[in-house]
């Protein structure tokens, strides 16, 4: 699947948690003071990333809005309606506000006015500008996918509400002459050598480790069974590198020189001493560039044994009658796997067509979402690569950004020609294939199916999921219609 397809389309779609003021008004975390609303809690509008921690990364702290996709629409309810909606919030807050000096739901009405202006009167927006709001969406025809900012309220008893929300929109574009964009299709090529190669493997896979018994010198293809002690010169924060009974292969492609050059011509019993210095891309962060003095023992030589390929092979490695059917098997694996790179490749130039093709204006709220999903991305790989936290914190993640952009621009707007092109052809998603694909995202997450689909149910993970499974059926469809190489 292209990363074209993470985006997400909308996702504001709460209207009661995203409606904001410009001039920051916040709707979060107000409390009544001695106030209980019977588990109705007015603080839990969070639109932060709870736990959602980049290790030093931030998000932007909002972005500039594409003019060209910028929309308002007016917000208004009559009078009547602002006086009937501020009797009942003003209602809730007499039955329900605890004062001292006063009984439970005794408190006279111009105190709790007093006392709590500012929370009614949220309470009052909250109440009517969600329903309006998409309503007033809807009839303008229109799907914001930045969060709603409320300029020019106007909101009194005895007044009518009036007021503008102003938000990034998807941009309005015709996609006349899609189906006359067309690519070469790559064609797939699996060689013998891959073939090979992939036998090799497997074989190495099922390959036993033997002692060697005669008396003789560790040489090349051997493995030195060693124990071994390593300092970090220079570096007294890193602890001593012990090792017991580890396995080393003389003159392997995973050896670092400098064991090799130590351990070849070494006998069973001997000692002895070595510097290695690691190199400044080495994948374990703590020795990258550091020297270590190591005393090494070799306690055994091993040699490595290859199993025959023959029939028996085959029925060790799974269920195959016989050594042609294992390896009619690897052939199909490589050509599939052949196949999908072909049509991923495919997919791509046929994607940077389209790109090309047709020209919009692209949301920028969009835009940074993928920005954050890249560099989320990027930032996971680096700490499996062993990047530690105060590494990442270094990280210039202004370049960074801007590095991201012209790709995520990209992306963006290739998922919105999916998109519309889906709209076009009626592509849609089955429950039971999305079902599959929640079983298999539980299989990679390990995670039960049911559990999963709760958690995905409340972050809003199962509609993006559908918006991906529907974007790569159209990449498919579109794949399928290009003339054959």
């Amino acid at each position: 699947m292209s990363p074209a397809e993470t985006i997400e389309k909308n996702p504001n779609s709460d209207f009661e948690s995203t409606i904001h003021p410009a001039e920051g008004h916040d709707h979060a975390g107000h409390t009544h003071e001695g106030h209980d609303h019977d588990g109705h809690d007015h603080a839990g509008h969070d639109h932060s990333h709870e736990g959602h921690d980049h290790e030093g990364h931030t998000h932007q702290p909002g972005p500039v809005l594409n003019p060209e996709c910028v929309r308002t629409v007016a917000i208004e309810a009559s009078q009547e309606e602002v006086d009937g909606t501020f009797a009942r919030v003003l209602r809730d807050y007499k039955k329900h506000a605890r004062i001292p000096g006063f009984r439970a739901g005794k408190v006279p009405e111009s105190v709790v006015r007093r006392r709590f202006a500012e929370q009614i009167r949220k309470d009052v927006v909250e109440t009517l500008l969600p329903e309006r709001f998409r309503a007033a969406i809807i009839a303008a025809g229109v799907v914001p996918v930045s969060e709603p900012q409320l300029t020019g309220l106007t909101l009194e008893e005895g007044k009518p509400l009036s007021g503008s929300v102003v938000f990034e929109a998807l941009p309005s574009f015709s996609l006349d002459g899609y189906q006359d964009v067309v690519v070469p299709k790559a064609i797939p090529e699996s060689t013998e050598e891959e073939f090979q190669r992939e036998l090799k493997q497997l074989q190495e896979s099922r390959a036993t480790v033997e002692p060697v018994e005669e008396d003789r010198p560790l040489v090349d293809g051997d493995w030195a069974q060693i124990t071994y002690i390593g300092q970090v010169q220079s570096d007294e924060s890193v602890p001593d590198l012990k090792g017991e009974d580890s396995l080393v292969e003389i003159g392997g492609a995973e050896t670092l020189p400098a064991f090799n050059d130590a351990l070849r011509g070494a006998k069973v019993g001997g000692e002895l001493g070595v510097e290695v210095v690691y190199p400044e891309d080495y994948t374990e962060q703590k020795l990258a560039g550091k020297s270590v003095a190591y005393t090494i023992e070799v306690k055994a030589i091993k040699k490595r044994i290859l199993p025959e390929l023959n029939d028996e092979f085959a029925a060790e490695v799974g269920d195959y009658e016989n050594f042609a059917a294992l390896e009619a098997r690897i052939r199909e694996h490589l050509a599939g796997a052949r196949q999908r790179e072909a049509e991923q490749q495919t997919r791509e130039a046929l994607f940077q067509a389209l790109n090309a093709r047709f020209q919009f204006p692209i949301p920028e709220s969009l835009v940074q979402q993928q920005v954050d999903a890249r560099l989320d991305r990027g930032l996971r790989a680096l700490a499996q690569q062993g990047m530690n936290p105060d590494m990442m914190r270094k990280l210039d993640f202004g370049r960074l950004r801007a590095a991201q952009r012209d790709s995520a621009v990209n992306e963006v707007r290739t998922s919105l020609l999916l998109d519309k092109i889906a709209d076009l052809e009626g592509v849609a998603v089955s429950d039971e294939e999305f079902d599959r694909e929640l079983y298999m995202a539980s299989l990679q997450a390990r995670e039960p199916v049911e559990q999963l689909r709760a958690r995905l149910t409340e972050d809003g993970g199962l509609a993006r999921i559908r918006e991906q499974l529907r974007r790569e059926k159209t990449a498919h469809l579109l794949y399928e219609r290009l003339p054959a190489a």
